[in-house]
């Protein structure tokens, strides 16, 4: 029997670790935000919607540039045994949105498996391990890895690509990357074209056989024109719509725009923590990473260039920022009994304790961004006993902020995102509560607030780190309402 523990531990020990972090993320914050709304609304709308077209949330709030539905449908389908069960015991919808997400968090740890395979093949179980501590030890990507943004989508092929590359499977590795950037990431296309470059340039493809690669190009364009087109109800290629408003029109900046080198100065940093030194350290140690790393820095240098600037852009290259800091790290392991070598390694473990110092901060402070969520959420369980119709109003900050349809009950509770009301309005309309940014609406009651993350503030004492929070969303109640007002409520004190 302890062998056999052994041997599940040696096959699945490393995913086990990473699926334990990503899933803790899942449940500690199970909320999503406005980056990830067209793949949340999308997969909640083919589980609960199913061939209702009419009824699914992207043709009311189509978002500033249209997304495929490929990847929402590929969780949905896999997810979608769990939801009915779940439908059948009528248990809340929001049980549905973990399951979406840990199917997701699944996916992405699937290809991680795939490309930690090659790694060790390639370079060793020494620089595996490292490879796995160092990516248990940051924050960012397996927070995001369950989170449904069409980047992690597009991760996952980069991760299959990357593994195929180590295998030495290069028109394997070059038709991940095409299909990552034909259906989900216009943008992968800034790693695609060094990444195909450089196996021109070294000899490890020709011309002629990487021309067959037009076969996926054209299977991808004709896949997504044949889903999304049905789905949009007009001829439609989103990436294509994507490319032309954020490359060519240049519209992505009026969402603001970020310095040349903030990738290398902020993003990077923060995201791959200890591995940043230790990537550069692990190029110096062994010429064999060179061949690896060289696409992926170019394509953050390339995405430089872009004035619109989120971490979210670049975690496809945060894996292969991983192996080369994990060849570092397990160089430096050989030779810690060697004294300026020891020095290195004693400042080794420094860094990836400071890593997971780091990720609690950056966790804690995540946990408070999804205000509205938690407030809906306040909301419901205040008000479980009625049976009254209940008319809710969410505010565009609250539906950016947390709320999705997955946080939505069934009968009596009725919601609205209509956007245009101005503050005055809202009395003339027949809602019964609001989830408002502001705190003083007429012809309402503030019943509580909910607090959110605001910034890290350094103080004397222990901890030297604080987080700071203040009110985020403000919950009202019609004063019209009797019911309402003669239940207790905090009043506009925070609840969270």
């Amino acid at each position: 029997m302890a062998g056999k523990s052994e041997s599940f531990l040696k096959l699945y020990g490393y995913d086990l670790l990473l699926g334990s972090i990503a899933a803790f993320y899942v449940f500690a914050a199970p909320y999503t935000k406005v980056e990830e709304s067209f793949n949340v609304q999308a997969m909640h709308d083919i589980l609960f919607h199913r061939h209702h077209l009419e009824k699914y949330d992207h043709f009311d709030f189509p978002g500033v540039v249209p997304r495929t539905f490929i990847g929402a449908f590929f969780v949905s389908i896999l997810a979608s045994p769990v939801v009915a069960a779940m439908s059948f015991a009528h248990l809340p919808k929001i049980y549905s949105l973990h399951v979406v997400r840990l199917v997701l968090g699944c996916i992405t740890l699937f290809t991680l498996r795939f490309l930690r395979e090659q790694i060790r093949k390639k370079f060793g179980y020494q620089v595996e391990a490292f490879f796995v501590i160092l990516t248990a030890s940051q924050f960012h990507m397996l927070f995001y890895c369950t989170r449904p943004l069409p980047n992690v989508f597009a991760f996952c092929l980069v991760n299959l690509a990357y593994g195929f590359l180590l295998k030495g499977s290069f028109y394997a590795a070059l038709r991940c990357l095409i299909f990552s950037t034909i259906i989900f990431r216009c943008d992968i296309l800034l790693l695609l074209a060094p990444f195909g470059l450089q196996l021109l340039l070294t000899k490890s493809i020709s011309l002629w056989k990487a021309m067959k690669c037009m076969e996926t190009v054209v299977f991808c364009i004709g896949l997504t024109l044949l889903v999304d087109s049905v789905m949009w109800k007009r001829l439609l290629w989103p990436e294509l719509e994507v490319f032309w408003f954020n490359s060519v029109l240049n519209r992505s900046s009026e969402w603001g725009t970020h310095p040349f080198h903030w990738y290398f100065t902020s993003a990077l940093p923060r995201s791959l923590l200890a591995s940043y030194p230790l990537f550069v350290l692990g190029v110096l140690l062994d010429r064999r990473i060179s061949f690896y790393i060289l696409p992926a820095l170019s394509f953050v240098l390339l995405y430089s260039k872009l004035p619109h600037k989120e971490l979210r852009f670049i975690i496809s290259s945060i894996p292969i920022f991983n192996l080369s800091a994990a060849v570092a790290a397990s160089r430096l392991y050989n030779n810690r009994r060697k004294r300026f070598w020891n020095l290195l390694y004693i400042g080794l473990l420094g860094l990836i304790l400071g890593s997971v110092g780091c990720t609690l901060i950056f966790f804690m402070a995540s946990y408070e961004n999804y205000p509205s969520g938690y407030a809906l959420k306040a909301l419901h369980g205040n008000m479980l006993n009625n049976l009254n119709e209940v008319h809710v109003h969410i505010d565009t900050f609250s539906a950016i902020n947390g709320i999705s349809r997955f946080g939505e009950n069934d009968y009596p509770w009725r919601y609205s995102k209509e956007e245009g009301i101005s503050l005055e309005e809202f009395q003339n309309q027949n809602f019964t509560f609001l989830l408002n940014e502001h705190s003083d609406i007429k012809g309402f009651k503030c019943l509580f607030t909910v607090n959110g993350f605001s910034r890290v503030r350094l103080q004397s004492r222990f901890p030297p780190i604080s987080l700071a929070k203040e009110p985020k969303v403000f919950v009202h109640g019609s004063i019209r309402n009797a019911e309402i007002m003669d239940r207790s409520w905090p009043q506009c004190n925070a609840i969270s």
